[in-house]
């Protein structure tokens, strides 16, 4: 089964250029995957069928002890069957169905089969996580498919409206299946079944989860999404909102009422809102002019129907709600199929402009008619097979004395009243002849093929309701897991003389009369009322959260930093201030300070910072700031952390760079502009939030009441990272993962940076100095190194020093860059390659070949970076995060785990030993990404900024 998961994974991504290539015939092709699964399905009949399983695992995360669990029982064998038959003939059916110049098609071939793999994914899944995987996997595809025609309004509206209503109640499914898991200790969904936790945290699960089904299969209040998403191509709607997704609520609640059929308010939910959604559906279909849309509505009171029965919880109700479902798979995708040829061949979907089309396409009127005759209820077909079975059963339980059965029987009676009469409207309104409508010629030549899906589905549920005891073979299984009440009840196409039977007949005569009083009321204007009926419900909360997100937008988005800084601020303090004055521990002993040095430091730190508060320049300021940078890392080298002192070191001077290339564009003083306000108020919570990080500092060191793990990470280091550099071991090695989520963030950072700089496009501004410029360059130095007295005008230390403006140009400094860059660079490398066992590392490497960057373009300017750094910065970021992950996943080739790291020695003989550690190469990752980040910032922040003032300045003087 993961094999065959993989498989439609792959064929969907393959799908898309091969329906590139050769068009409509791709469907075909993509239908073999899913024929193949349904294929391998019914070859696992023999163990399902004798009352197994076929399970399939795979660790996944063995340290939280998730793992990917199929298991394909009873109810997941007869869900396989649906999705893969019926999307295997979708497929076919939309070789035909779409014109060979349709816009998107190669999109709609691979989404449409990955939706099937999703779908199939979900029914197979016996982890509750990875039951949501999949869950929201059909989600995002079914709004894939329903925006088809991102042309069109409609398409996109109804397209989000089942992507935001369906993705509500998945989540609120997630927290029910977190709690159950928690609770039960377990995440297999079968052990979940089997041995159910009890309590009132698994009530509230249970409804959570519910409502997550509920959503899904379109019950009210959430049953407007279905008929909005008609707006989706015919086959969307055949597979998806009558065959597979809608079906996926339906099979939650079948899959766990074995367990929980019992709990408190189990029955009474799904019974209530089932009957209130099985009716209005059937109402609302009786008012309909369009085909789609009154099949539509149809689809909605029949979920409506199948869930009262699911729901249940007696054997016989779970016997005839399986039934169900695969003979309303069958007709509803049947009648979908039929209506899209109908489109297809009159080019309209009104009844009222239809006549005379059974005449003129016999047999596509006999291949609807048989449906149709199934969705009623009418003998030999399964849907007469299945509703009686279900009369039977509600019956049963309203003889029981429950009121929820007498509930469930009324509204299944009156609501299949309701279904036979809008069969019989559309197959009237689709096939009849009408007097005073003439018939429209064909638009397309119906081809026998087009017709190959929907007669193969109509003609299933002719077989299947001549051969009930088959049917009855496949379900018994699944209906044996509830306890029976009874004599078991078996599905038959005749029971003789019941009171089922006597019901089925009175429903079919009182559909008929049904009809015509709908004609009446129709023309009398009444209604369904719109609350009910449609979407207004749901735009009415859009509304409603489109005004509450304005008025908080303005009353917070102010465009003030100190507002925003003063909200994050007290935030901190309410939520964190008020548990740490109720905290009860605190450390027993202090240790003032550990070396002499460390007060004069602080001191230092102090008046810095006090000073910061009071400058009146913004580079002064800045500078202050730094100082209390510098001063830590002086605090991290006297604690022995020569790492963390040098890694302090370099980012304060990074970031001090950042900070000056900044302060060009602002005014020199502080609050040259804009004065500051509410100085109290600011130094009041700037004196809190102080008082509280101290604080939590001493309470965090009274937390610890075992040994530390930082104990062992000498040891760790040493064995499993073969460093002696514990620090850049835990980042490379230990905790290799959390590097490289880190490094994601730099990228998303660098990222941020730009795009206020760059606002039209990320394209690279910087000028390049060819190769053959650079070694004239070159030449020209040392030329007048050999003859100074050959020199005619002042001459560059650097590729592009001349490039400056003489005002701004520095002999000493570019001298002092020229030879001092190559040594930085090899000092980077240095870091690099020893941070494994010495102070060092990827980081630090990156940040010293960053400064000699800086260096190159403070002393000449923005063409001298170009000529330095001849790289996209962007690029350069992209290559060391692929190269980290490349390195990180090289050891799955050999079977290992992700980021496992190992060493080689070379013996040298009296030059030495070499030791390389393999997870340098990750390092060297962490290296690239670092110098594409001050890269990135010195062309944004830096030559970007410059360009625009040079661009600025040009303008001034042209005008």
């Amino acid at each position: 089964m993961l094999v065959i998961l993989a498989v439609f994974a792959v064929a969907s991504l393959v799908l898309y250029p091969l329906t590139r290539s050769i068009g409509r015939p791709a469907f075909a092709v993509a239908a073999l995957i899913p024929a193949a699964a349904f294929v391998y399905t019914i070859a696992q009949a023999p163990t399902v069928l004798a009352g197994g399983s076929v399970r399939e695992q795979y660790l996944w995360i063995a340290e939280l002890g998730m793992q990917v669990s199929t298991r394909l029982d009873v109810l997941a064998w007869v869900m396989s069957l649906v999705v893969t038959g019926v999307g295997a003939l979708v497929l076919l059916y939309c070789m035909r169905y779409f014109d060979a110049d349709e816009e998107g098609l190669p999109r709609f071939a691979s989404i449409l089969l990955a939706f099937a793999g999703s779908m199939y994914g979900l029914v197979i899944a016996d982890d509750v996580y990875l039951l949501f995987v999949f869950w929201e996997a059909t989600t995002v595809f079914s709004y894939l498919l329903i925006g088809h025609y991102t042309g069109r309004r409609a398409s996109r509206g109804a397209a989000l409206q089942a992507l935001l209503v369906t993705t509500f109640g998945g989540l609120a499914m997630l927290v029910g299946f977190v709690l159950l898991a928690v609770t039960a200790g377990t995440t297999q969904l079968s052990a979940l079944v089997a041995n159910p936790p009890e309590g009132a945290i698994v009530i509230v699960a249970i409804m959570l989860v519910l409502l997550g089904a509920v959503s899904k299969s379109a019950l009210f209040p959430f049953h407007f999404w279905l008929p909005a998403a008609m707006a989706a191509p015919t086959p969307v709607s055949a597979y998806l909102h009558a065959a597979a997704m809608v079906k996926a609520g339906v099979y939650l609640i079948a899959r766990l009422a074995p367990g929980y059929a019992d709990i408190p308010g189990w029955r009474e939910v799904l019974v209530l809102f089932g009957v209130i959604t099985m009716l209005i559906g059937a109402g609302r279909a009786l008012r309909q002019y369009d085909l789609k849309l009154l099949l539509a509505f149809g689809t909605v009171s029949q979920l409506g129907f199948l869930t009262v029965v699911v729901g249940a919880g007696s054997r016989d109700a779970a016997l005839a709600g399986l039934a169900l479902l695969i003979a309303h798979a069958l007709y509803k995708s049947t009648l979908f199929l039929v209506v899209g040829i109908i489109d297809h061949r009159a080019g309209t979907r009104d009844l009222r402009k239809l006549s005379g089309l059974g005449r003129d396409a016999p047999a596509l009127a006999v291949i609807a008619i048989v449906a149709a005759a199934s969705m009623a209820g009418l003998p030999p077909l399964i849907g007469f097979v299945a509703k009686e079975a279900v009369f039977d059963s509600l019956l049963a339980m309203a003889g029981e004395g429950s009121t929820v059965g007498w509930v469930a029987l009324a509204g299944v009676a009156v609501g299949s009243i309701l279904t036979v009469a809008y069969t019989a409207r559309l197959i009237w309104g689709a096939f009849s002849r009408k007097p005073g409508v003439e018939s429209a010629p064909p638009l397309h030549r119906q081809r026998v093929d087009f017709l190959i899906a929907p007669a193969v589905l109509s003609a299933a549920g002719l077989v299947l309701g001549l051969l009930p005891n088959v049917v009855d073979s496949w379900v018994a299984g699944y209906a044996d897991s509830f306890p029976p009440a009874r004599e078991p009840y078996h599905l038959a196409l005749w029971h003789g003389l019941t009171p089922a039977l006597g019901l089925s007949v009175l429903v079919l005569v009182l559909g008929a009369g049904a009809l015509l009083v709908s004609g009446w009321v129709n023309r009398s204007g009444w209604h369904v009322p719109e609350a009910l009926g449609s979407n207004e419900m749901y735009w009415r909360i859009l509304r409603g959260v489109d005004r509450g997100a304005a008025r908080v937008t303005v009353t917070t988005q102010r465009g003030s930093l100190p507002f925003y800084l003063s909200v994050i601020l007290i935030a901190l303090l309410a939520f964190v201030g008020v548990p740490l004055v109720l905290n009860r521990t605190w450390p027993d002993t202090f240790t003032f300070m550990s070396h002499p040095v460390e007060g004069a430091v602080a001191i230092l730190v102090i008046i810095a910072a006090l000073a910061a508060t009071t400058a009146q320049k913004r580079f002064q300021a800045v500078v202050l700031v730094g100082v209390s940078g510098y001063g830590m890392a002086a605090l991290f080298a006297l604690l022995g952390a020569p790492d963390l002192a040098l890694t302090q070191v370099l980012v304060e001077t990074v970031t001090l760079i950042a900070f000056v290339l900044v302060l060009r564009r602002l005014p020199a003083r502080l609050g040259e502009r804009h004065g500051s306000v509410h100085r109290l108020a600011r130094a009041g919570i700037g004196v809190a939030v102080g008082l509280l990080m101290g604080t939590i500092a001493l309470a965090a060191l009274a937390a610890r009441v075992d040994a530390p793990i930082s104990d062992e990470m000498p040891r760790l280091a040493y064995e499993g990272g073969h460093g002696q550099n514990v620090v850049n071991v835990m980042l490379v090695d230990l905790r290799g993962w959390d590097t490289m989520g880190e490094l994601s963030v730099v990228i998303a950072a660098a990222t941020g940076v730009a795009s206020l700089i760059f606002v039209s496009g990320r394209r690279d501004y910087l000028p390049r100095l060819s190769r053959r410029d650079a070694q004239e360059r070159v030449r020209e130095t040392l030329r007048r190194v050999a003859d100074p007295n050959d020199a005619t005008e002042r001459g560059s230390w650097l590729l592009a020093g001349r490039t400056l403006a003489a005002r701004n140009r520095s002999i000493m400094l570019e001298v002092v860059v020229r030879l001092v860059f190559h040594a930085i660079i090899l000092l980077s490398i240095f870091l690099l390659l020893a941070g494994h066992n010495a102070p060092g590392g990827g980081f630090a490497g990156g940040l010293v070949a960053g400064l000699a960057l800086v260096s190159r373009y403070l002393a000449g300017g923005r063409h001298e970076l170009g000529a330095a750094a001849p790289l996209d910065a962007g690029k350069l970021l992209g290559a060391g995060l692929l190269f980290a992950a490349g390195t990180a996943a090289v050891p799955l080739l050999f079977g290992a785990d992700a980021l496992t790291s190992t060493w080689f020695e070379l013996d040298l003989g009296w030059f030495g030993e070499i030791v390389f550690v393999t997870s340098t190469l990750f390092d060297s990752g962490v290296y690239l990404v670092v110098v594409g980040l001050t890269l990135d910032v010195l062309r944004s922040l830096g030559a970007e900024v410059d360009r625009h003032q040079e661009d600025a300045e040009q303008t001034e003087v042209r005008s």
